[in-house]
C-alpha cells in the first residue's frame, strides 16, 4: 500500500534524526489505503503512537494504564472510558496520559465515552460459545432496544431517538435502506414495514453496490444505513457518498461512538450489547425491532395509520421479549432436527412476503458457520429453478405465516410441491397450525404475533438450527473460517 518506487519505513526517518512522532507523520504521507497502527520505537520505549484511517481504533483510559485496540471488548474488563480515534488523528500515549494532536484538553474530556456494557456481558457466562450466549440474550437485548422509546398511551415513538422531528419525517417522500450481509436482510424486512405502514416508497441497496452506482436521490429522501459495528467499510463509504450528494442520513447502529454514528445526521442505537460471535444474532433481531419503530414513527407522521393502530402495534412489541423466551425453550427439539440434517451438503430455505428475507438470513447463518451450501428463495420462485435440486437428500425449510395472511395457502402449496419431490420439509409455523403439519417431516411452532414481528420469532429457530448443526459438524462456531466480525476492508 505504499509507494512502490521507493522503499520506506518509520525507522528510516528516525535514523535521519526525527523523533517517533515526526517519523510517523512523514511515513503516513506516503501510505495509501486503510490502516490502524500502534507504533513503538526501541529508542523511545516510553511512547506509543496510535493512528488510523478508515479502520477502527479505540483508546481505553484506565487507572494509570492505557489501551489501544480495534474493538472495545478487548479492554472492557479494565476500563469503560473510551475515546474513538477519528481518521488521520495521531494519539501519543505516555506514562502521563494520552494526547491527541489538534485536540484541546477541554474537547478531549468531551470525547470520552462511558461504555455501559459490563465485562461479563462480553464473556461467555457459562455458555459453550459466544453465539449461543448471544442467541439466549435476545429477550433482554430486545427489551433494551424498546426501553424508554415508546408511549403506548399516545401511540407514539420517541422521535428524539431518531434525531428527526415529526415535521421532518412528514416531508420525506422516499427512504433508502443501505447495508451489508445480515444487516441487508434486516433492511429487506424494513422495506416491507415502511411501505406497508407508512405508504411511501422504500429502496434497499447493498452498500458495496450503492457506492459505485449513480443513485438518484430525490429531495426529501432519507438514507438509512444499518450496521452492527458502525465500522463496516462499504457501509461507511455509502453513507459518505449519500452525504456528499446532500442527503440526510440516519444510522441504525449498536456501537456508541462508532464512525457511522458520529458521521450520521441522526442515530438510533439498538443497545443490544457486545456481540462477539462473528455470525450476527441479537444484533439482527434488534435491528428489526428498530426498523419496526421507525416504520411506526414514519407512519404516524404521515398519518397513514391511526393512533389506535399504532397503540396496537406498540403493545405487541412489548409482548415480544416474552414470546422470544418461549421460542428459546424449543431448543431441544431443534437440536433433534439438527442431528437428522447435519450431514447434508445442500439446504433450501423458502419464505414469502416479509419472510423471504428471513429465509435469506437463515440460509446465511447455515452456510457461514456450518459450511453447508444453503440458499434462501422466495417460495413462489421455487418452480422457476430450485425445484430441480430437490430430492430425498436435500432438506427444505419453509416459513409458514399465520393463517390470516393472504400468502398462507400459497406457502402450503409450495410445501406440497417439495414433499412430492421427496424433499424433507422442515416447517416453522404459528402454534396450532395443523395444516402445516400434514406435509412436513419436522415442524417447529412459534407464538402468534403480527406479520412484522413474526420475522423475529421465525429468525430465532433458524439461528439455533444453524448453531447446533455447526457444533455437530465440529465447526468453529464463533470464528468461522475466512470471516471477520467487522468487515473494515472493501
Amino acid at each position: 500500500m505504499g509507494d512502490s518506487r521507493q522503499a520506506f519505513c518509520i525507522n528510516s526517518y528516525t535514523k535521519e534524526g526525527l523523533d517517533i512522532v515526526k517519523a510517523t507523520k512523514e511515513s503516513l504521507r506516503r501510505i495509501e489505503g486503510a490502516y490502524a497502527l500502534g507504533i513503538i520505537s526501541e529508542d523511545e520505549p516510553d511512547r506509543i503512537i496510535a493512528v488510523k484511517k478508515d479502520s477502527p481504533l479505540v483508546l481505553g483510559l484506565g487507572k494509570n494504564e492505557f489501551f489501544i485496540a480495534s474493538d472495545i471488548p478487548a479492554f472492557l474488563k479494565y476500563t469503560r472510558d473510551v475515546i474513538i480515534l477519528e481518521n488521520n488523528e495521531l494519539a501519543v500515549i505516555t506514562n502521563d496520559g494520552i494526547s491527541i494532536e489538534g485536540v484541546s484538553a477541554e474537547s478531549f474530556k468531551e470525547r470520552v465515552t462511558k461504555i455501559t456494557w459490563s465485562p461479563s456481558m462480553a464473556e461467555k457466562g457459562g455458555y459453550r460459545h459466544f453465539m449461543l450466549k448471544e442467541i439466549h440474550e435476545q429477550p433482554q437485548a430486545i427489551t433494551d432496544t424498546i426501553r424508554g422509546r415508546v408511549s403506548i398511551e399516545e401511540g407514539s415513538v420517541n422521535l428524539a431517538e431518531f434525531s428527526f422531528s415529526e415535521k421532518e419525517l412528514k416531508k420525506l417522500n422516499k427512504v433508502f435502506l443501505v447495508a451489508c450481509g445480515t444487516s441487508w436482510h434486516a433492511a429487506l424486512v424494513g422495506k416491507y414495514m415502511i411501505e406497508d405502514l407508512a405508504r411511501i416508497p422504500c429502496e434497499v441497496d447493498i452498500a458495496s453496490e450503492f457506492r459505485y452506482r449513480e443513485p438518484v436521490l430525490p429531495s426529501n429522501s432519507l438514507i438509512t444505513v444499518i450496521t452492527q459495528s458502525g465500522e463496516t467499510a462499504d457501509t461507511l463509504a455509502a453513507q459518505r457518498e449519500a452525504k456528499k450528494r446532500g442527503a440526510k442520513v440516519l444510522s441504525i447502529c449498536n456501537v456508541i461512538g462508532s464512525t457511522s454514528s458520529r458521521e450520521a445526521d441522526g442515530v438510533f442505537y439498538t443497545h443490544s450489547g457486545p456481540e462477539i460471535g462473528v455470525a450476527s444474532t441479537k444484533a439482527f433481531t434488534t435491528q428489526l425491532t428498530a426498523l419496526y419503530f421507525f416504520a411506526i414513527a414514519l407512519a404516524r407522521a404521515k398519518k397513514s395509520i391511526s393512533k389506535k393502530t399504532a397503540r396496537e402495534l406498540l403493545k405487541e412489541a412489548l409482548l415480544l421479549p416474552e414470546k422470544v423466551e418461549q421460542v428459546l425453550k424449543l431448543e431441544d427439539s431443534i437440536l433433534k432436527i439438527a442431528k437428522k440434517i447435519c450431514n447434508v451438503s445442500d439446504f433450501l430455505y423458502l419464505g414469502r412476503g416479509v419472510n423471504y428475507p428471513i429465509a435469506l438470513e437463515g440460509a446465511l447463518k447455515m452456510k457461514e458457520i456450518s459450511y453447508i451450501h444453503a440458499e434462501g428463495y422466495p417460495a413462489g420462485e421455487m418452480k422457476h429453478g430450485p425445484i430441480a435440486l430437490i430430492d430425498k437428500d436435500m432438506p427444505v425449510l419453509a416459513l409458514v405465516p399465520g393463517r390470516g395472511e393472504k400468502i398462507y395457502e400459497k406457502i402450503l402449496s409450495n410445501i406440497e410441491e417439495a414433499k412430492s419431490r421427496r424433499g424433507k420439509v422442515i416447517a416453522i409455523a404459528v402454534k396450532g397450525d395443523e395444516k402445516a403439519m400434514r406435509n412436513s417431516s419436522h415442524i417447529i411452532f412459534i407464538p402468534a404475533t403480527n406479520r412484522y414481528l413474526s420475522t423475529i420469532l421465525f429468525a430465532i429457530p433458524l439461528q439455533l438450527l444453524a448453531y447446533h448443526t455447526a457444533v455437530l459438524r465440529k465447526c468453529n462456531v464463533d470464528q468461522p473460517r475466512n470471516l471477520a466480525k467487522s468487515v473494515t476492508v472493501e
